[in-house]
């Protein structure tokens, strides 16, 4: 059984005065979020065998908060393809994973992350998770998804989607129109 985890990059700071898009830092609720979503993480026992995230600077910044909050450093594989990238593309990259690799997390963005979701995961009406993945993925959300077969063979519809943890889920003050 593999396991994807993959996470979106906490808010950033569109009042911050960088050029472009990919060097836009983490705002204030977003580091708060990150380490809210580490300490949770740290809380359920979840450990990764392999990191690999988008290489935009506030995908780093959301790394470093998520390891002060789980209490280590995460290490990842930077990875430009993952910076904006289709859903098409980010399975490219799942498909890519090493063998070996059993509980991975991947750092991204969207639309890209919730769109994959939704590419992967089967569409049942019952299935609560997958239509709140649906009707929104905010900034530091989580969402796990196991697999039967190894990482060549991830496509349409062959996940479950087993936890889609939002950081206002822990902590209401992080939710929409929140400071």
């Amino acid at each position: 059984m593999k396991t994807l985890t993959l996470l979106r990059h906490a808010k950033s700071g569109w009042d911050d005065p960088v050029e472009r898009d990919f060097d836009r830092p983490l705002n204030a609720k977003g580091e708060r979020a990150a380490q809210l979503i580490g300490r949770h993480l740290r809380s359920l026992g979840l450990e990764f065998d392999h990191i690999i995230a988008s290489p935009a600077a506030r995908v780093g910044d959301t790394i470093d908060q998520l390891g002060a909050g789980y209490g280590r450093a995460f290490v990842p594989e930077w990875d430009r393809r993952l910076y904006l990238a289709s859903p098409v593309t980010l399975l490219d990259v799942i498909h890519g994973l090493p063998a070996e690799a059993e509980r991975v997390l991947l750092i991204g963005h969207n639309p890209g992350l919730e769109e994959l979701v939704l590419l992967l995961v089967p569409d049942d009406a019952s299935d609560v998770l997958r239509q709140e993945a649906a009707a929104k993925y905010p900034t530091a959300t989580v969402a796990e998804i196991r697999f039967a077969d190894d990482w060549p063979s991830v496509g349409a519809a062959t996940g479950t989607l087993t936890r889609f943890i939002r950081p206002r889920d822990l902590d209401p003050a992080l939710g929409p129109d929140q400071a």
